[in-house]
């Protein structure tokens, strides 16, 4: 069959399309062509792949047959040596250079990447595993730092500057000695609307009444707590110095570089790559939400928030909310459940933290 964009003689005519006896042999003459120099070919330093398909003019394919040739790069045959060269034919069939790039195999999320993109396994060396948001600046001195939660980076508070930050994350088989990336810059603290209790005379007056309901054999408990109704928030994000700048990279997994930020809009189509679910997509359809998160027997209250249909599981958090349209950034994810998923506003976060987008 002719490629896209082609038409067949019987097409030209008004007939249906068919594949004549020709074509046949010449895909099979190709293809005993290609099996017969495979291995010369792939010897060439710039070769790393061979196979039979459609020539290429100009940046359009035709419809002849020909062995193809897969170049890491397409250099001129005038800056090759004679020998290094892809010959013209080979067997009576002619050969024709693609440039594919460098071929790698696509690792997983979880895995060891340098250098890291955003979508991928990251964490505090003392959590399980979020994921890296993506590449920001710092606006008063211009450092490329990793963006993510502050319960991904920053250990919800628990952790000090400094702290290694490890990719992948201690449940994907991080391990501080080896898999280092950055060392944490600096997080905004969430303040908890109710926690487990600090104080030393609550803690002992529940022990006392504990010992006392224990004693006269009843089944009840007491428990202490932290409460603050008035402590409210606006981000979970935090920022991280990569340990060498050549190991985290400019771009967001199957989105590609961000160009910006930009306000998330009720109704909008997202996207967003996160370490657990990979590229999911959805729409907004709550703005300025107030919302009550639960971090494991802490909970937090946050304002001006934004929602999704469900995008997310747990491990996705500190991925980045994209635009489906354009690839900017308008969220940074931190929370959810199997219903909705529930992001801070980019520009809030970035803010906070006093950062740029790359």
């Amino acid at each position: 069959m002719p490629p896209p964009g082609t038409r067949s003689t019987s097409e030209a005519q008004g007939g249906c399309e068919t594949q004549g006896e020709g074509d046949v042999t010449e895909v099979s003459q190709a293809r005993r062509a290609q099996s017969a120099h495979a291995t010369a070919l792939l010897a060439l330093p710039n070769i790393v792949g061979v196979g039979v398909g459609f020539r290429e003019r100009g940046g359009r394919l035709t419809n002849e047959i020909c062995v193809v040739a897969l170049a890491r790069r397409k250099i001129a045959s005038a800056g090759m040596a004679p020998d290094l060269r892809v010959p013209a034919a080979v067997d009576g069939v002619p050969t024709d250079v693609r440039e594919v790039g460098d071929l790698k195999a696509h690792a997983a999320r979880t895995e060891r990447w340098r250098p890291a993109p955003g979508g991928v396994s990251i964490g505090h060396f003392q959590i399980t595993a979020g994921t890296l948001g993506c590449t920001v600046r710092d606006r008063a001195t211009g450092t490329r730092l990793i963006l993510s939660n502050n319960h991904v980076l920053a250990n919800g508070n628990d952790a000090a500057p400094e702290d290694p930050i490890l990719q992948p994350g201690v449940a994907d088989g991080g391990r501080e000695e080896t898999d280092p990336i950055a060392s944490l810059e600096r997080f905004v603290p969430i303040a908890y609307s109710q926690e487990p209790a600090t104080c030393g005379i609550a803690r002992t007056l529940v022990q006392l009444g504990n010992a006392v309901a224990s004693a006269i054999g009843s089944k009840h408990r007491l428990a202490a707590y932290r409460q603050d109704t008035q402590a409210v928030n606006q981000v979970d994000a935090a920022v991280a110095r990569p340990w060498m700048g050549a190991d985290l990279a400019d771009e967001v997994l199957e989105i590609g570089r961000l160009t910006g930020s930009g306000t998330p809009a009720l109704g909008q189509a997202v996207r967003k790559s996160g370490r657990t679910t990979g590229l999911t997509t959805g729409v907004i359809t709550v703005v300025e939400a107030t919302v009550d998160v639960d971090y494991g027997g802490k909970t937090a209250r946050f304002e001006r928030q934004v929602l999704s249909g469900p995008m997310s599981k747990p491990g996705d958090s500190g991925s980045v909310l994209v635009a489906a349209d354009a690839p900017v950034a308008v969220g940074l994810l931190f929370a959810g459940s199997d219903q909705v998923t529930i992001y801070n506003p980019m520009r809030t976060v970035l803010d906070a933290l006093e950062v740029e987008m790359v």
